[in-house]
């Protein structure tokens, strides 16, 4: 061997090399200056002979085999090739020959600021550099691949480039961050790839890259190499529209959202597991329904990949993948872009609460707890059988603060409703005595989880003004909607699932005992103000033995759809923004599964497809007038006319907009009781024209209206000094169109 060669060879390294321990493979691989020359070595497991040569030249340079592992270096008295300057042509036992450049002579892309503002938490583009990013370097393509792993011994990636050989690209650790990173020449978009993980205790783990944008169908678990640059957007205008949109005037705009499980709106093929449509189909199948139906968002349930469809996408292994069932993330791309263009706004399902334990996960993911947090009393829910986040951890903040941004800046989703937030909010949800630990000081408040969500509604608020997140928060937590500033947790929205569970309780009963149950009725307006609420009726109520809407309705079928329109001109009529989970807007009559479509023969029958007239005519009443959304936070926007009388069943109430014309008076009659002549108080003397009634025969009805127009008489009822007489129909609900006069 050559003297200067064996001089300058670490010894430790090499033996570490050969262990498969080596986490610093730079240090003796690749191009390296010594005295006024230079020595080039390399692993090639498996070969005969390696030489070197220059990128366009023919002329070989012979490498010396040191030892019989592989290893070959060779010494050059003179500089003779710069940094990646050289290709390396391999020849294998099996007669194959294999020219390639050197992943150990390209420089790292990770700087040292990138990893000190990610041990900050702060790096929020670090979605960039983390994960597998095609590019070319030096004129070479390749992949460069960048994961955290700080209590890996060693890292390898791993993929069909490579034989899935751990040996053959173990990655280089950057500094003290924990980063480990590598530019591979020649692996391509479509590789597929995973990180192999050697344990401080001498376990080989296989992971999925926790940045991957792409993995491959379930059940297999590995990630594909995809370029997420290639797509072209067409919405710069929806886009620079939405940065307008502040935090006021969104909250003064409609929102009546479509809630969607992709793989059950529609499938394919119904006799398969993976029968999907692609993400394209669906985005014009959804749109032109959507269109059709006036909504004006469409809410994605589980789109981050998850393995078990069960889990309809709440289990997440990928955080920064769209799941692969529909198509590729460019599909993906599409489908939001596609959307914009029909004018419907995109809202996602995230779930930073907590992740699943599948083995190629994040769980345990360099064979220390790493993303969830070392107590299992913090770590775990045991209820749920999953992992909680490390919330202390800034890296780990790092990570669920980037992936919010990640969705709405590479993929132009316009806001993400957050999944489980009480979860995050409280030690001891879903715990008993013993299981869970107080603060520091000594409450059961999630401190650092409460920093996370102001942090990420602030810094989506900074980042991407028009963006907003949306809080699944069941409990009483005050200022979940109020400005971090204010000292609120920054969200613009919150689900309201108070109002959702005394409402639903009180649809089930039997109309002769609401009368018993009639604050069920009316308590939410007492707490409407507290926050800006999005009144749901989603996935979770329709699903475990919980029935369909149109089967939670008491009564023979008749009545359950009249009960069930006059519920939705209720829900539609009440302050707040409006959600209906797909398939309740035709009176799905199964409770939903992800395994199969909507049951979509149903409009075949004439009693839901007048159902589903009467719920498009309700979008259309709402984003018509704006005295149904406009003043959902203000006092003004909502006045009672008659909430008091629950033997009557009935409920009245006036909405009120931005301008004293086009204001609506709702009357709800929830007992099977028909009352002509019934006097009721009125706003003011005007008159009021009839213009929705769930009776109406279009509807399923009975076609008992008020067909001319109502005059007020200074006559006081309700506590009102003025009424009109109207014809009530049972089990219905009128929306009565009037100006305003004083």
């Amino acid at each position: 061997m050559n003297n200067k060669l064996q001089n300058w060879i670490n010894w430790i390294l090499y033996d570490e090399l050969m262990d498969g321990k080596l986490n610093a493979p730079k240090h003796l691989l690749g191009n390296h200056d010594y005295g006024d020359g230079q020595v080039i070595t390399c692993y090639k497991p498996h070969s005969v002979s390696v030489s070197v040569k220059s990128p366009q030249g023919k002329n070989l340079i012979p490498m010396e085999k040191v030892g019989e592992d592989g290893f070959y270096g060779i010494y050059f008295p003179k500089k003779k090739f710069d940094g990646s300057k050289y290709r390396l042509v391999t020849e294998y036992y099996d007669g194959t020959t294999v020219t390639s450049a050197d992943c150990y002579a390209f420089d790292g892309l990770m700087t040292d600021y990138d990893a000190y503002l990610y041990a900050e938490g702060k790096n929020y583009d670090i979605y960039n550099k983390m994960g597998a990013h095609p590019m070319t370097i030096d004129g070479v393509q390749g992949t460069y691949f960048a994961v955290w792993a700080p209590n890996a011994r060693r890292v390898s990636v791993v993929g069909d480039f490579n034989m899935w050989d751990g040996a053959l690209n173990p990655m280089q650790i950057h500094s003290a961050s924990g980063i480990h990173e590598i530019f591979i020449p020649d692996v391509n978009p479509g590789a597929v790839y995973k990180y192999q993980i050697l344990t401080r205790y001498g376990e080989i783990l296989y992971k999925a890259d926790p940045y991957g944008n792409y993995n491959q169908m379930r059940p297999d678990n590995a990630n594909i190499v995809f370029d997420l640059e290639n797509f072209k957007w067409t919405d710069k205008e929806w886009i620079d529209a939405r940065k307008k949109v502040t935090r006021v005037k969104r909250i003064k705009k409609p929102m009546s959202i479509y809630e969607c499980h992709l793989g059950s709106w529609k499938k394919k093929d119904e006799d398969s597991d993976f029968g999907f449509y692609n993400y394209r189909d669906l985005a014009h199948m959804l749109a032109d329904y959507l269109l059709d139906m006036k909504y004006t968002h469409i809410e994605l349930m589980g789109i981050a990949e998850y393995p078990f469809d069960g889990s309809w996408g709440y289990q997440v292994t990928n955080y920064f993948a769209p799941t692969s069932r529909y198509g590729t993330p460019e599909d993906f791309m599409y489908f939001v872009n596609y959307m914009h263009e029909k004018g419907i706004s995109v809202i996602l399902d995230w779930v930073p609460a907590h992740f699943p334990r599948d083995a190629h996960g994040l769980g345990r993911f360099d064979g220390m707890p790493l993303y969830e947090h070392p107590d299992p009393r913090r770590g775990e829910h045991p209820d749920w059988g999953t992992y909680i986040f490390d919330y202390s951890r800034n890296e780990v903040v790092n990570f669920l603060v980037a992936n919010a941004l990640f969705w709405v800046e590479k993929f132009h989703v316009d806001a993400l409703r957050v999944d489980a937030v009480a979860s995050m909010l409280y030690l001891d949800y879903g715990k008993q005595d013993g299981q869970w630990l107080p603060n520091k000081n000594g409450g059961k408040e999630n401190l650092e989880a409460i920093d996370l969500l102001r942090n990420v509604n602030q810094v989506m608020e900074d980042r991407n003004p028009g963006a907003f997140l949306i809080a699944e928060e069941s409990t009483a937590w005050a200022g979940v909607t109020a400005p971090v500033s204010m000292g609120g947790l920054g969200f613009l929205f919150k689900w309201n699932m108070g109002w959702m569970n005394d409402f639903l309780e009180y649809m089930k009963l039997d109309p002769y005992f609401r009368k018993f149950n009639h604050n069920r009725l009316t308590f939410s307006l007492s707490y409407t103000y507290a926050e800006n609420y999005v009144l749901v009726i989603s996935h979770d109520e329709v699903v475990h033995l919980k029935c369909s809407m149109i089967n939670k309705m008491p009564g023979f079928e008749v009545d359950k759809f009249a009960n069930l329109r006059t519920a939705y001109g209720f829900m539609y009529g009440h302050p707040g923004k409006k959600l209906l989970f797909m398939g309740q807007e035709f009176a799905q009559l199964r409770e939903w599964s992800e395994a199969r479509s909507l049951d979509w023969y149903l409009l075949d029958k004439p009693l839901h497809k007048e159902m589903q007239t009467f719920v498009r005519d309700l979008n259309d009443l709402y984003t018509k007038y704006d005295c149904m959304y406009y003043n959902d936070n203000e006092v003004i926007g909502f006045e009672w006319v008659k909430c008091d009388d629950a033997d009557s069943g009935i409920v009245a109430f006036v909405r009120r907009g931005s301008t004293t014309t086009d204001q609506l008076m709702f009357v709800c009659n929830f007992v099977p009781v028909e009352r002509k002549g019934y006097q009721i108080g009125a706003p003011c003397i005007t008159e009021y024209t009839e213009i929705l009634n769930s009776d109406d025969e279009k509807y399923g009805g009975q076609g008992r209206h008020n067909k001319k127009k109502i005059k007020a008489v200074p006559e006081p009822c309700d506590k009102m000094k003025n009424s009109m007489v109207i014809d009530v129909p049972p089990l219905s609900v009128m929306v009565f169109k009037y100006n305003y006069k004083s």
